[in-house]
């Protein structure tokens, strides 16, 4: 690992109250579970809403899309619910969530699995944008364009 890289998984390590068990989780199986609610949110994308927003299924132009229109952090997990994305956000605890029916914002008393920075593809949850650096995370005013814009297609496809 990079020094950089390092900073950041030390970051999101310290996310957990006791940052060691997030270590040897890594090690052990490639994915952390860790608090939200203190350090950052998680906002469950469900893969459809997600490939509307951006107008692809294609992996890695889901990807390249969704790191342009976000400009932080998303997880990809495909084993539950047919394929999650999980953009990660700063807190919002004073802002209401307007999406939480079709995009649900994952806060306090929630936990997330979060692969190591190495793990970028399958099997099991990866990184489709990695964090570029310590503290780096979606704003939540970018996940709620997406969720918006998502939403309107897939609106529009129904009719």
């Amino acid at each position: 690992m990079s020094f950089e890289t390092t900073n950041i998984a030390q970051w999101l390590a310290r996310s957990h109250e006791a940052p060691a068990q997030a270590w040897a989780e890594w090690t052990h199986a490639g994915v952390a579970l860790l608090p939200l609610g203190q350090r950052f949110d998680a906002v469950r994308l469900p893969d459809a809403l997600v490939h509307a927003a951006v107008g692809a299924t294609d992996p890695d132009e889901t990807a390249a899309r969704l790191a342009q229109c976000l400009r932080g952090p998303v997880i990809h997990d495909s084993r539950t619910m047919g394929g999650i994305y999980y953009a990660l956000m700063r807190p919002v605890e004073r802002i209401r969530w307007r999406h939480q029916d079709i995009a649900p914002r994952l806060g306090m008393n929630n936990y997330l699995g979060v692969p190591t920075l190495t793990r970028t593809a399958l099997p099991g949850p990866y990184w489709v944008v990695l964090p570029r650096f310590e503290g780096d995370l979606c704003e939540p005013s970018a996940v709620e364009c997406l969720v918006t814009a998502g939403s309107a297609a897939l609106s529009g496809a129904e009719q």
